[in-house]
């Protein structure tokens, strides 16, 4: 046996033992680097979250996660807009007065938002938990008044929403969609889970 096989297979084991040292290095730092992750208790007690609004065109929504729930973001157009005037005789709760979900200082108005043409709620109706349609359109439709303005509609027992997710009267949902802490960052960034500098 000439020295170089000798080197040869010594070279082999050392790179396999290597190889192996080095897996079992990483196997055992992975759990250690994932506790440096948010839990999914963390996250599920509600982490703010950031959005980019930015292109988000008048009259349509975007949906985002928070606290496991879902978050709408809709741009409302001037029209949208000006038919939250006409609702209030309709309403179960114009004025946000019920106290199931507190609607912050900076949301109560009729927008229900801080700045109008954005809305800013958790897309799940007050009544049993679903997630209610968007109904924009106006005119009347299937499940819907013949007068409609816009809103939202939940399709399990009919309870239907303005486009400021203001519940109608006479519906099984006792209250409004709730507004989430929120606050802009930018003109573009909008935080959803926290509405207070540090």
């Amino acid at each position: 046996m000439s020295d170089n096989a000798v080197d040869q297979g010594k070279r082999t084991w050392l790179i396999t033992t290597g190889c192996a040292g080095a897996v079992g290095g990483v196997a055992a730092a992975v759990p250690f680097v994932s506790t440096f992750a948010p839990s999914e208790r963390a996250k599920a007690a509600g982490a703010p979250v950031e959005v980019d609004i930015g292109g988000i065109k008048p009259g349509e929504k975007l949906t985002v996660e928070w606290r496991g729930k879902p978050v709408w973001v809709v741009r409302r157009t001037p029209e949208q807009l000006a038919a939250l005037k006409g609702n209030d005789s309709g309403l179960a709760d114009p004025n946000n007065e019920r106290k199931a979900y507190p609607v912050p200082e900076y949301a109560k108005n009729e927008a229900r938002s801080i700045k109008p043409e954005y809305l800013v709620v958790v897309g799940i109706c007050s009544h049993l938990g679903c997630s209610p349609s968007d109904k924009f359109a106006i005119g009347a439709q299937p499940s819907l008044p013949d007068d409609w303005k816009g809103g939202f509609l939940c399709p399990c027992h009919g309870s239907t929403f303005d486009m400021a997710g203001r519940v109608f009267k006479n519906k099984p949902a006792p209250d409004n969609l709730e507004v989430p802490p929120h606050m802009y960052l930018s003109d573009s960034k909008l935080l959803i889970g926290e509405d207070k500098t540090a």
